[in-house]
Order: C-alpha cells, then sequence, then structure tokens
C-alpha cells in the first residue's frame, strides 16, 4: 500500500513507496494508529508540560491569573494544522468555545523536530527552527537542519514515555523547549530539503528491511508567503531565477505560497519579487511568544 494522505503536486517527494500502510496526514495517523493517536490532545500535552491550562468554560480568575494575563486559545484536537483558530486573548475575555482550551503563552524559541523512531525509540533527528517574524501566530519561515543537539535527550524521554512501541515517524514542536503539538507524522513541507536518503531508510523503517540511519538533513529554508503575490509566469520565473522553488498554495487559507531554498538570501529576494515587500531578517532565527 501507498503513503496515505499526500497532497496533490508533492507524489514525486514520496518515492519509493512502502508495502505498509503509512501516514502523511494527521487525519490518516488519526486512523491507522489508534494506540497512539493521544498525542493528538494539546490540552493532556500542555498539562503533561507543567503549563496551566484548561477547557474552555473555565475560568482563569480561578488559578490566580490576573485579568489582563494575556493567554492562548486553541482547539483541544486540530487534525488541520497551521495553528488554525489559535489565537492570544486575555484572561478575562476567554471564550466559552466548545472545544477548545486556554493555556499560559510560552516565550522562547519554536522548533519542530522530526524523529524517525523504532518500538518508541528515536533513531534519527531533523530539527527545523521558527522566525521570529509571524503572521497571525505563523512564522514568516523555518530553518530546516538547525543544529539543536540541546533538545534531544529532552525529545527522546518523551518520545520514550509517549509513544512506546511505536514505530515510525513522529514530528513535536517546542516552544522554550516545551511541548505544544505533537504528530504521527513528519513535516511534510520541509522533506524536499532533507536529501536522498531519508525516503528509503523511512521505508525500510515501516516495512521491516535493513535500516541505516540516515546522515544529517542538507537543510536550508522554507519561507511562507501569506496574503498576496503576484504569481504569474513571469513574476514566478524571475522569482525561481536564483534557484528558490516557488509552489503556489491554495490549500492553506491565508497563504498564496511557500517558498524553498538553500540560503535565506535567496529566498528574501524571491518573496520580494512574489509581494512587493521585505522579508523581515533579524539577526538570528528565533524568540517567539505563543502557540
Amino acid at each position: 500500500m501507498p503513503f496515505i494522505g499526500i497532497l496533490p503536486g508533492r507524489e514525486h517527494l514520496f518515492r519509493p513507496q512502502p508495502v505498509a500502510e503509512v501516514p502523511v496526514s494527521d487525519a490518516a495517523a488519526w486512523r491507522l494508529c489508534p494506540q497512539h493517536r493521544r498525542v493528538y490532545d494539546k490540552l493532556s500535552l500542555a498539562l503533561d508540560a507543567g503549563l496551566t491550562a484548561a477547557p474552555c468554560g473555565v475560568d482563569p480568575a480561578a488559578y490566580g491569573i490576573a485579568a489582563d494575563t494575556e493567554l492562548f486559545v486553541k482547539p483541544v484536537v486540530n487534525l488541520s494544522g497551521m495553528g488554525l483558530a489559535a489565537r492570544r486573548v486575555r484572561a478575562d475575555a476567554i471564550p466559552e468555545e466548545p472545544g477548545s482550551f486556554w493555556c499560559e503563552c510560552l516565550h522562547g524559541t519554536h522548533t519542530s523536530s522530526d524523529c524517525l523512531v523504532r518500538d518508541g525509540e528515536v533513531r534519527w533527528f531533523a530539527h527545523t527552527r521558527a522566525s521570529a517574524a509571524k503572521d497571525a501566530e505563523r512564522p514568516l519561515y523555518w530553518e530546516v537542519g538547525a543544529a539543536l543537539p540541546e533538545l534531544e535527550a529532552d525529545i527522546r524521554r518523551w518520545v520514550a514515555r509517549w509513544l512506546p512501541g511505536y514505530t515510525g515517524l513522529c514530528n513535536i514542536e517546542l516552544i522554550g523547549g516545551r511541548p505544544i503539538e505533537a504528530h504521527l507524522r513528519g513535516s511534510n513541507g520541509f522533506f524536499d530539503l532533507y536529501g536522498p536518503h531519508f525516503m528509503p531508510a523511512w521505508v525500510a523503517l515501516m516495512d521491516g528491511t535493513p535500516f541505516q540511519v540516515p546522515p544529517a538533513i542538507p537543510g536550508g529554508y522554507v519561507i511562507s508567503v501569506f496574503g498576496r503575490a503576484r504569481l504569474a509566469p513571469d513574476t514566478l520565473a524571475a522569482a525561481t531565477a536564483g534557484g528558490c522553488r516557488v509552489q503556489p498554495d491554495p490549500a492553506t487559507p491565508g497563504r498564496a505560497a511557500i517558498l524553498r531554498c538553500r540560503t535565506l538570501a535567496t529566498g528574501a529576494e524571491a518573496y520580494q519579487r512574489l509581494t512587493g515587500r521585505s522579508l523581515p531578517l533579524p539577526d538570528a532565527a528565533g524568540d517567539s511568544l505563543g502557540h
């Protein structure tokens, strides 16, 4: 059986195909991995991480939280991704929103780590670091292949505790080193920059054939073009001239396109051509607020 849940236009990345059914989307993972689907409960994830959190309808004041404190509100389970419906809200204005919860805001670097796991043990990491610049809580770009060895011991312990017996690819997002959400699939939008050894290793792991840990990924940058963009053929040709790949994105609300490039400078030039705006470029990708 093939990979399950591949988005249109991305089929070329998923070669070779596995024999086993392997989820690529969260919806497929929910169906195919019933023993481990609890990772999609973000309220449980927050409470397990020691964060102050509760379902919407529970008054934050009961926890001693001041009225003007900003909290984060988001769905308990969201299989649509991209932080949809997540936003910051004052503690005295938390909505009585069925299926959502509030949580204290976190400060620090926002990271996303893909892990190849065999029987609950992490065998390989691919780390990605978010930019501080955001659009509606969504990072404008991600540094794929970031060196983040300081996170790995904690992630290994988290995987062993939350995913005993699990074999496959998983993803965990952190802010300031604390979990905010997890997935029983990888960061599909980053696979273009993982190099040629990743996909065969993942397939071998799932099919039970000889598995070799893949090398560190080559990496690069993935930039989201939120809002309006000029996607006419001549503009697209100019944007890709420097080696940046442009993927129009009609599926994600509010995002016109995705750029993938080896250097941030190349991506910033393509972003300027497509939007007429400069890509915010702080000294380093990193500090974030919220989740």
